[in-house]
């Protein structure tokens, strides 16, 4: 890993297309400016690991049948449903 010190408007290469400028800092935030070309992908850290989290929830498998037996659960109970004001109204009810 590569340590370095910049000041605000300094840049940094990495290859030839990609340049990173110190847009500014305030406190202990600092905004980067970051030019790369379009076929580069730029994410946040803790947006890379919230992908890979949802990939791993998307890959559970639900039992079709479990689904049905609750969305039958919900219709003999009577389904809520969300009122534009925001009360809840049940299923059949006036």
């Amino acid at each position: 890993m590569l340590i370095l010190q910049r000041k605000r408007g300094e840049t940094l290469l990495i290859g030839e297309d990609i340049s990173i400028t110190v847009a500014s800092v305030d406190g202990e935030r600092v905004r980067l400016a970051i030019s790369a070309p379009p076929e580069v992908s730029i994410l946040r850290s803790e947006l890379v690991a919230a992908r890979a989290a949802n990939r791993d929830s998307a890959k559970e498998e639900s039992d079709p049948k479990a689904l049905l037996a609750l969305l039958d659960g919900m219709t003999e109970h009577g389904a809520l449903f969300m009122k534009p004001n925001g009360e809840t109204e049940k299923e059949g009810s006036v």
